[in-house]
């Protein structure tokens, strides 16, 4: 597949003046030496959204995007990288060459690659310990909520085990990487070091792309953990992305196309519930709220959609951000009546699938929904209180791109309301003009903007800063230090700074490009990134062997790790009462230590700021009686 060339990447950026570009877009402002301006990508009434334009960089401090000129082309005008690419080259005059290879993008795909084989292994594997002996209690936590066993081969539910060691063992027989299994979401990486199984004890659930191909996990608690949630999902990741994916559309596609309708309900057991009595046209969002991307997702298949959430106040809101999302996509909504304290799965269960098939087919329009509720809750007796719900309709009206649809919409509900259809007319234009020309209200749920607060660079050892200086300038570094994940990994319990270097290795910013480091210093927590700014190894220059200079570190940093854990034994044999088994096996482990660094060719002196192949700074020469007119000679 042709690709852009890095030169031609390189012009295009260089050509572009990134505050120029925003603000054709949307309105910014001096602030400093930076712009600020409200941030295109999310909900917010004050300005988080920064463009540093020595940097040619922006980034947002409430939704955290970040990214350069191309990133901000791509990801508001929704565009693929390379039709941004040629977007800005015709903006700025330059010509776009293609080549046929590009080993970034290759790189990027064999890694997406990789972790799509990862997910289906680890899912084949998971499956089989489900028909285990010690799996017993999660086959009969199926068994109580109606599933059997042809259902857990036809989703292909699995079991972690609470032994991580089953799980560890065999991914290392697998030869799958640490870092391989981080980037997963599998494996948690520890703030202070190291790593542990996510999911332990769990049933899992299989989340797959609209292709089928397995990307994620939904793991369900079987032994109650008051310090757990009921629910995990994994995290993010390069194959995962929450607000692109629905559950089970790869198998309601057809159902879908057929039914001219998708139904939309919150929890993955609603949808196989519903799916395993025939009811195939159900798709799940993942336990959030419907987003643009879902309703992209959703518009190549359906015409029409029912939403099914909770009839609780909460199920209510989902259901308006689920309609005026829809909307926005041309999908018209209708919204299914549950009864209160009822769920899919649940309601199937108690009443029978054809019940629920009657329940859908009895959907009515989302006006009529949240008009009936309204007066249910006695919130349309008077004029005003009619006037003020029908601004409440005004908003979600302007929401409506079908014009015609609008029009039946607004005397529909201006008659069902009493209310004349010019007023109601007239407020959904104002709506809309207010929706398109200010930012929309910050949502209810989302977190408030942070105080302004002090901010302190976490802890970074010389030899772990220098490491990550490496990284940033040199691929070929990230790569052999990728492949001695683990040793970096053990380290970590005795060497400060480790989740910043390991940070480095999982994103591979390309060092190249000052554009892609600078995104990725952007991205990361302040206190992180002040660090790593503060470490003088990251603002010199690159030694003449990079790849050299990171082996020798690595190998000082294994040895630092083992004179601490040495000292740390030592401080613990001196301790008063130390039973008899305890201190054979301190002293046990400081042989095994003793023998480690006998192939250590010296003993490392570590001075407070770890700089390589650097003469000391010669002290300053103060002399005894300073001239008076020479200001600059005062000590």
């Amino acid at each position: 597949m042709p690709q852009i060339s890095q030169e031609t990447k390189e012009q295009i950026l260089a050509a572009t003046d990134i505050v120029d570009l925003i603000g054709s877009y949307i309105e910014v402002k001096r602030a400093g030496p930076s712009y600020k301006a409200l941030c295109p990508f999310h909900n917010e009434k004050s300005p988080s959204f920064n463009i540093n334009p020595q940097r040619q960089f922006f980034h947002c401090f409430g939704c955290k995007k970040s990214g350069d000129a191309i990133t901000f082309v791509r990801e508001y005008e929704n565009l693929t990288y390379v039709d941004a690419i040629k977007k800005l080259a015709a903006r700025s005059g330059i010509t776009v060459t293609e080549e046929a290879y590009d080993p970034k993008e290759d790189r990027a795909r064999r890694q997406r690659g990789r972790q799509l084989d990862l997910h289906r292994e680890v899912t084949e594997f998971l499956h089989k310990l489900l028909f285990t002996r010690e799996a017993t209690h999660a086959r009969d936590y199926l068994k109580s909520r109606g599933f059997g066993k042809e259902m857990a081969v036809r989703w292909q539910i699995g079991w972690m085990p609470d032994d991580a060691r089953v799980f560890m063992d065999w991914a290392r027989e697998k030869k799958f990487t640490g870092r391989e299994l981080v980037d997963s979401g599998i494996f948690v990486q520890k703030e202070r070091g190291g790593i542990y199984v996510r999911f332990l004890g769990r049933l899992m659930i299989p989340i797959r792309n609209e292709h089928g191909d397995v990307i994620a996990f939904t793991a369900r608690q079987l032994r109650e953990d008051p310090k757990s949630g009921k629910y995990i999902n994994s995290p993010e990741t390069v194959v995962f992305k929450k607000s692109n994916v629905l559950f089970a559309l790869e198998r309601a596609r057809k159902a879908i196309l057929k039914e001219n309708a998708v139904v939309i309900c919150e929890g993955q057991l609603d949808v196989i519930s519903c799916h395993e009595q025939g009811i195939e046209h159900v798709v799940g969002t993942q336990g959030t709220a419907i987003t643009p991307s879902h309703a992209k997702l959703l518009r190549r298949y359906a015409k029409n959609a029912i939403v099914c959430f909770d009839a609780d106040t909460a199920g209510m809101l989902a259901s308006e951000k689920a309609f005026r999302v829809l909307s926005e996509e041309g999908i018209p909504v209708r919204i299914a009546r549950m009864p209160a304290g009822e769920d899919p799965d649940s309601f199937i269960k108690k009443n029978g699938p054809d019940a629920f098939r009657e329940l859908l087919a009895n959907a009515v329009g989302f006006f009529d929904f949240k008009i009936d509720r309204a007066n249910a809750e006695n919130r349309l007796a008077d004029l005003q209180q009619r006037s003020a719900f029908a601004r409440e309709c005004a908003s979600l009206l302007a929401a409506v791109q079908d014009p015609v649809g609008r029009e039946d919409m607004i005397n529909h509900v201006a008659t069902r309301l009493r209310t004349g259809a010019p007023e109601l007319r007239d407020a959904v234009l104002r709506a809309a003009r207010a929706a398109k020309n200010k930012p929309a209200e910050r949502d209810r749920h989302a977190a408030s903007e942070p105080e302004p607060e002090i901010v302190v660079p976490v802890a970074l050892d010389p030899v772990v800063g220098y490491l990550c200086s490496l990284s940033l300038q040199s691929a070929a570094v990230q790569e052999w230090l990728g492949e001695q994940y683990e040793s970096v990994h053990e380290a970590a319990e005795h060497v400060e700074g480790i989740p910043l270097l390991e940070a480095i290795l999982s994103a591979r910013p390309d060092p190249a490009s000052h554009t892609a480091v600078n995104a990725f210093l952007g991205s990361l927590p302040e206190s992180q990134r002040l660090a790593l700014l503060s470490d003088p190894t990251f603002h010199g220059d690159p030694p003449e062997n990079p790849v050299a200079a990171a082996e020798t570190a690595l190998a000082e940093l294994g040895a630092k790790a083992l004179h601490k854990r040495d000292e740390s034994i030592q401080a613990q044999l001196q301790q008063p009462g130390l039973a008899p088994a305890e201190m054979i096996r301190l002293l046990e482990e400081k042989k095994r230590i003793a023998e480690l660094l006998k192939g250590v060719k010296q003993r490392f002196v570590f001075s407070d700021r770890f700089a390589p192949n650097r003469k000391p700074a010669p002290k300053p020469f103060y002399r005894k009686n300073p001239p008076p007119s020479g200001p600059e000679n005062n000590p």
